[in-house]
């Protein structure tokens, strides 16, 4: 399973009322998680790195909007404190 990555001009953003998602926050930490429905995000601030089950790492930082999919098993290694705005498929 693959976790996109995108840079979403300020347009986008608007067209898809991304403001008014939800936001959540985390500190530095270290956990797993699984994901029941798609997720799509926009971090507002910070840096984690996420793996995957199946090896694939990204990093993920201020300006992505990240897209993890149903079904996807992952380890969360927030290096910087986090927040962002998300929303379920």
């Amino acid at each position: 399973m693959k976790i996109k990555i995108e840079k979403p001009d300020p347009e986008w953003l608007r067209k898809h009322g991304v403001s008014a998602w939800p936001v959540w926050e985390k500190e530095a930490s270290k956990f797993d998680w699984h994901y029941d429905r798609t997720e799509v995000c926009y971090i507002l601030k910070g840096k984690a790195i996420v793996t995957t089950s199946d090896g694939e790492r990204v990093e993920i930082e201020k300006g992505d909007l990240v897209t993890f999919p149903v079904g996807l098993s992952c380890t969360w290694e927030i290096v910087e404190d986090i927040s962002k705005h998300y929303t379920f498929m």
